[in-house]
């Protein structure tokens, strides 16, 4: 790109003259971006310790998930970003309703198709959104503060509850967290020889 190009470009980036679109296609790349590098790492590592099969389906494997977590937050963040504008320029200013049911036919429409990448991010969200409800409540003064330091009882609560449904409920477990507990807490219980008790598990 010439010099000459980049100034142009620059100064229509720097107007404001189409900072909605463009705030949009910033949004879209980052989304992109985001996906790509939280995935693909992910993807590359548990492929490599937890699927078998040739280098060419592992491959194949760790591109498809990297390429759904891009491609769906990509879409969401438009989605949602464009939702929200459209809110704002309706009402004439932002209110807090319209983050909400944008996200919310955002979450509907990429979100809501079932997929292992799509689980797994609704999973991780849902821990967070939990957490974050509990803090707001606290702030707002509907759940009384705890005195002293709480983060022990949570981390109870938490091991408590999973323990409990790994040993009794397990059905109703993601299959893959019951399957790192299997393999914690049932298949530390046997062993035949010295071999599978110390090198392997089985």
């Amino acid at each position: 790109m010439t010099r000459n190009m980049a100034s142009i470009i620059n100064k229509l980036l720097l107007s404001g003259k189409y900072h909605d679109l463009l705030t949009l296609m910033k949004g879209f790349r980052n989304g992109a971006v985001y996906g790509a590098k939280i995935r693909f790492p992910h993807a590359l590592v548990m492929t490599l310790l937890f699927r078998g099969g040739p280098i060419s389906e592992q491959a194949r494997t760790i591109l498809r998930a990297t390429y759904t977590h891009s491609k769906n937050l990509a879409s969401f963040v438009i989605l949602y970003k464009g939702l929200r504008l459209m809110f704002i320029k309706f009402d004439g200013k932002p209110a807090e309703y319209h983050s909400f049911i944008s996200a919310l036919i955002g979450g509907y429409l990429i979100w809501g198709k079932y997929n292992k990448v799509n689980e797994q991010i609704n999973l991780y969200l849902l821990s967070r959104i939990l957490y974050g409800l509990i803090k707001l409540g606290v702030e707002r003064g509907y759940i009384p503060k705890p005195k002293g330091d709480s983060f022990p009882i949570f981390g109870a609560l938490v091991w408590g509850i999973v323990l409990w449904l790994f040993e009794h409920h397990q059905h109703t477990l993601q299959p893959s967290l019951q399957s790192s507990m299997t393999y914690l807490y049932h298949e530390s219980n046997l062993w035949h020889n010295i071999w599978d008790f110390l090198i392997y598990n089985r």
